[in-house]
């Protein structure tokens, strides 16, 4: 317990009822959970398998995990339930599958797998409509809005169509014995509100609760947590007001405001006290998140010192920006002899990442760009994947879903629906249900050879993938099912192009590993976690500077941070003017603040290239909010050139360094 401060301690051993810490940015609220959990086991009594530590992203339930094993050894931490609110839903669910008539080894389906049911069910193949169908039914599932209730409630044409898409989607999931990323928390509040059994059996199994990131969780996540926590109430929820920024994603800080009514007895700690930030970075914080209406009130404060004054500079154009920040980013590492990696560019839309990417590769500079999209989130590699994940296991229903129609053989999705009634009548996986007796009484012949055929053709491969390298196997396999005309035939000259060249690259990948480990195609696709391959590579320490949206930046830390594009109709979002919405656009600019350690670098463009042309813009407010007294002002219509001795002072002081470098 030593160098905790007394509100972390505090919170740390308050057990009498419901917690509320309210954590502001860089308090230390981490240490707070994993000290608080090896205070429950250690001097309270409490069996490490009867708390939960609930995260939002595995990486932060891995960091968790990580530190709770320095303190109480990593088989104690084992015994821990530390995960993301969906790996607690599943594991739930895995558990009482048969009360809401799922199979145990129910299938979980990705966003790709459902945008083809969904597009079947609304009877459209326009990706766009079926993206913003699926938002819609998302934003309902977390509301716990049920079919017939989002009849009632859609207004617009997108509304109407994705209301009357919803029944038929759920019908199909459900048929094909599956659930979909929404499912894995509604389906639990589903089962608890139902079974008052079985809520009560997990409410005596996880005694005590502790929430990270409360700020961010939605209707269906604070049903979840009620349920579990039962009338005992014994949790512990962190978070932050002021860093409430994913209200599209359905995220409602209601459930902030909502905990001090419906649990009378909540106490409520503040951590104010920052150990990332200087003062007048966190001074600037300040002064831009009082403009906020205030649930609780809170200010933060350091013993970093004054620090560095924060600049801003105005630059001519986007291209102009990204030239100054590369140019100012690589003078500061060079004269502060720091690392790439002390260096974030933050920004508030992907888009925006392009022209520093360019620049940042004319100069050589190495750098991650987070939010990416990893290659095996690929569809083309995903296909792929689903071939080999169904000849490492024939039971994996959405594979088999997914190569059966990839590319299409003649199995439609009437077909796939029967098939999926009759699997989940008999607990048995599509595969197998395909070669049954009872299953071929049910459709026509027509719809049954294409679907033997299919599962002949899985068989031979199979056994061919259990004894032979992988380089042998793969390559049939490839064209069998003549992947690359089906590339061709579906997408213009240039896309096919390259998604083939990415099949290609995978391919060799996946042959070069079976050659090197001597391994089978099968005991790749089983040893190798495949989609975790470019993540882990990603993990490792590399010096490079960091890339990121500010949403992506969230918990995240930087000794220099450059904050780009903070203009009018970028952050504040042009789609964002109303005042709930300026509320959460001001928060992001908060957060992007907040990401610095000891300097921060905010710029903006006169003017920005759209296009062909150039769109005159106007600094961001939130630029006014943070006040003058720690800010410096550069470039722009008023810029002053740099004076004759400042410029001979630095360029002396370049030359010392240069000189050192070479002794």
């Amino acid at each position: 317990m030593s160098g905790l401060n007394p509100q972390q301690r505090e919170a740390i051993h308050y057990l009498d009822g419901p917690l509320l810490v309210l954590a502001g940015a860089g308090s230390g609220k981490t240490r707070v959970i994993t000290q608080k959990i090896a205070y429950l086991v250690q001097d309270c009594g409490f069996q490490p398998r009867n708390i939960a530590a609930i995260t939002f992203t595995n990486k932060a339930a891995k960091e968790m995990q990580e530190r709770v094993g320095k303190l109480l050894g990593s088989t104690v931490a084992n015994e821990l339930q530390i995960s993301t609110f969906h790996s607690l839903g599943v594991r739930i669910l895995r558990e009482e599958a048969k009360v809401l008539g799922y199979k145990p080894r129910f299938s979980i389906f990705d966003s790709a797998d459902c945008a083809g049911i969904l597009g079947e069910a609304a009877g459209t193949v326009d990706k766009a409509t079926v993206r913003i169908l699926q938002s819609l039914i998302s934003n309902w599932k977390n509301a716990l809005v049920s079919p017939e209730a989002a009849r009632h409630l859609a207004r617009d044409e997108h509304q109407k169509l994705a209301a009357h898409a919803y029944l038929s989607y759920e019908a199909t999931l459900k048929a094909y014995q599956a659930v979909d990323f929404d499912d894995l928390i509604g389906l639990p509040v589903k089962l608890f509100s139902e079974h008052p059994e079985v809520a009560d059996k997990w409410q005596n199994r996880l005694r005590y609760l502790l929430v990270d990131e409360y700020q961010d969780t939605n209707a269906c996540q604070y049903q979840l947590l009620k349920l579990l926590t039962g009338v005992r109430a014994q949790f512990t929820a962190v978070g932050d007001d002021d860093q409430a920024i994913y209200g599209w994603r359905g995220a409602d800080i209601d459930n902030l405001r909502k905990l001090p009514a419906e649990f009378p007895s909540l106490k409520v700690i503040k951590l104010e006290q920052n150990y990332r930030s200087t003062v007048r970075i966190l001074k600037a914080a300040n002064n831009v998140i009082a403009n906020n209406e205030k649930l609780f009130d809170k200010k933060l404060w350091s013993e970093h010192g004054h620090g560095e004054q924060i600049s801003v500079t105005t630059y001519r154009d986007n291209d102009a920006e990204a030239e100054g920040v590369v140019m100012k980013l690589q003078a500061h590492r060079f004269e502060h002899r720091s690392q790439f990696k002390d260096y974030a560019i933050l920004y508030r839309s992907n888009h925006q990442a392009r022209i520093f990417e360019e620049y940042l590769r004319d100069h050589r500079i190495p750098y991650l760009l987070s939010g990416g999209k990893s290659f095996f989130d690929k569809a083309e590699i995903k296909d792929i994947i689903a071939y080999l994940r169904l000849l490492a296991n024939e039971d994996d229903d959405p594979a088999f879903i997914r190569a059966a129609t990839t590319p299409k053989r003649g199995i439609g999705a009437a077909t796939l629906q029967v098939l999926g009634t009759y699997a989940g009548e008999r607990h048995i996986s599509l595969f197998a249900a395909a070669f049954e007796e009872g299953f071929a009484h049910r459709v026509a012949p027509r719809q049954l050879e294409p679907l033997l055929e299919f599962g002949h053709f899985i068989n031979r491969m199979q056994e061919r993938a259990g004894r032979e390298s992988a380089n042998l196997v793969l390559p049939d396999l490839l064209k069998a099912i003549d992947y690359e005309t089906f590339l061709y035939d579906h997408e213009e000259e240039r896309t096919a192009q390259t998604r083939w060249t990415n099949v290609c690259e995978f391919a060799n990948w996946i042959n070069k590993k079976g050659e090197l480990d001597g391994k089978t195609l099968i005991e790749l696709t089983q040893s190798i976690a495949l989609i975790n391959m470019l993540d882990k590579q990603n993990e490792e320490e590399v010096d490079a500077v960091q890339l990121s949206t500010l949403h992506a930046s969230k918990g995240l830390e930087y000794p220099h941070v450059f904050l780009v594009g903070v203009e009018e109709g970028i952050l504040p979002h042009r789609e964002s003017t109303e005042p709930s919405k300026i509320e959460e656009e001001r928060r992001l600019m908060y957060v992007g603040i907040t990401r610095a350690q000891r300097t921060l670098h905010i710029s903006y463009c006169e003017r920005r290239k759209q296009a062909r042309e150039f769109i005159p813009c106007e600094p961001s407010r939130f630029i006014d909010e943070m006040g003058r007294d720690d800010v410096r002002f550069a470039g722009g219509k008023d810029a002053k050139p740099v004076d004759k001795v400042t410029g001979n002072a630095r360029l002396d002081a370049m030359k010392a360094m240069l000189a050192g470098n070479k002794r």
